[in-house]
């Protein structure tokens, strides 16, 4: 090994694994060398389209503080108007639906913005699948660090979080970055 020691996997990325092998998947996650903090990044390193990188969004519902996590194509942009009619309760005054800052991320989900996970959060969070993932037969998302990805099948993804797919993206011309 030439003097290099192995370093053990970050907690998040193990937390990620633990709950991969919980629910039989055959592929641990993998480290990559540089981070892959946006789904470009995350692209360009595995060499796939950008589309198969399933970015993890992570909104807050104003509320009663609830974190939403929207898993959605990396090519794609949600539409917080759509997310909001599916998670929040109809009536509720003002805007439904705040972006999450980097604190709330790391308390609600356990993660650090550019590794949140779809899976194995802190707190279980409303969770909303993107049906443009669909489009592709293997996708990438990350494993709990922005240095870590896991690969998965969209459909394994809806089975693991028993979350809705749904239309949650503008429909306009795709985004070239996350």
């Amino acid at each position: 090994m030439c003097g290099a020691e192995l370093k053990p996997l970050p907690n998040g990325v193990q937390r990620v694994a633990a709950e991969l092998a919980k629910l039989g998947h055959d592929q641990a996650p993998v480290m990559l060398d540089d981070a892959a903090r946006t789904a470009q990044q995350a692209a360009d390193a595995l060499g796939v389209a950008l589309g198969q990188i399933a970015k993890s969004i992570i909104f807050r519902r104003k509320p009663d503080g609830v974190a939403v996590l929207v898993v959605t194509s990396g090519d794609r942009r949600v539409c917080e108007d759509k997310v909001a009619a599916l998670v929040c309760t109809p009536g509720e005054g003002g805007s439904k639906l705040g972006r999450a800052n980097a604190e709330f991320v790391k308390a609600a989900t356990g993660f650090s913005i550019g590794g949140v996970s779809p899976l194995a959060h802190a707190t279980p969070p409303v969770t909303l699948i993107d049906r443009e993932l669909f489009r592709f037969e293997r996708i990438w998302a990350a494993a709990g660090h922005p240095h870590a990805v896991f690969p998965l099948t969209p459909q394994d993804l809806a089975n693991w979080t028993g979350a809705p797919v749904a239309d949650v993206v503008l429909h306009e011309q795709p985004q070239s970055a996350a």
